[in-house]
């Protein structure tokens, strides 16, 4: 399991749980999602073809996109059993601040957290009593602009926009930016190994974020 650097700040508190029933309904859909069809591939190689795929591939267009309209669908109904059970064991979940390019290890991150720290957020978020989420935030995002970039470490790599809209009692808050996915065929189904969220304005100033961007 990858390490995360102790001295690294986070704007958030961490928070850890097994996963439940939900979260096996989480696996029959990210199962479902798993099924390939003619629309493109991605695998490793990279290689794009004919489709607009890659050749030789594991991953169809189809199914990529399906699996992060899941993801996002579980973290606005926050599903967090549903949620959890979509990680891998190796996972880092990362929000920067300042700079997109800044190393994680070095510099003050928004979240930076590895498969452990997940657990831990999410069962602080599961009490209820998370103060920046009591009650927790009404939200639905739209994903879009989804490109499958190619490989890296075995996972294949995807980048998509996104645009969440937060309601709570101070008002709204509209959060838009960036995210890279690296995502790994496991016993059959797609588990999410890397996500990384830039904002359009990390480096600006933010509002308490208390929920799964």
């Amino acid at each position: 399991m990858d390490r995360v650097n102790p001295g690294v700040a986070e704007a958030n508190v961490t928070g850890g749980s097994s996963v439940t029933d939900s979260a096996a309904d989480a696996r029959s859909a990210a199962d479902a999602a798993g099924t390939a069809d003619a629309s493109g591939t991605a695998d490793a190689s990279g290689t794009a073809d004919a489709s607009g795929g890659a050749r030789g591939s594991a991953l169809t267009r189809a199914e990529v996109a399906d699996f992060l309209y899941l993801e996002a669908r579980l973290a606005d109904e926050c599903d967090y059993d549903g949620w959890e059970a979509l990680w891998t064991d190796d996972a880092i979940y990362w929000v920067p601040a300042g700079r997109a390019d800044a190393d994680p290890q070095t510099s003050v991150s928004v979240i930076y957290d590895n498969r452990s720290r997940i657990a831990t957020r999410l069962s602080q978020l599961r009490t209820g009593k998370r103060h920046a989420q009591a009650p927790p935030s009404s939200m639905r995002r739209l994903i879009s602009n989804i490109e499958i970039l190619g490989a890296h470490d075995g996972a294949t790599e995807v980048g998509a926009n996104f645009l969440l809209l937060e309601s709570r009692a101070r008002g709204l808050q509209l959060w838009g930016g960036r995210a890279t996915y690296r995502l790994r065929r496991l016993d059959g189904a797609l588990r999410l190994a890397y996500k990384k969220v830039v904002l359009v304005n990390l480096d600006e100033p933010l509002p308490t974020m208390g929920f799964l961007i």
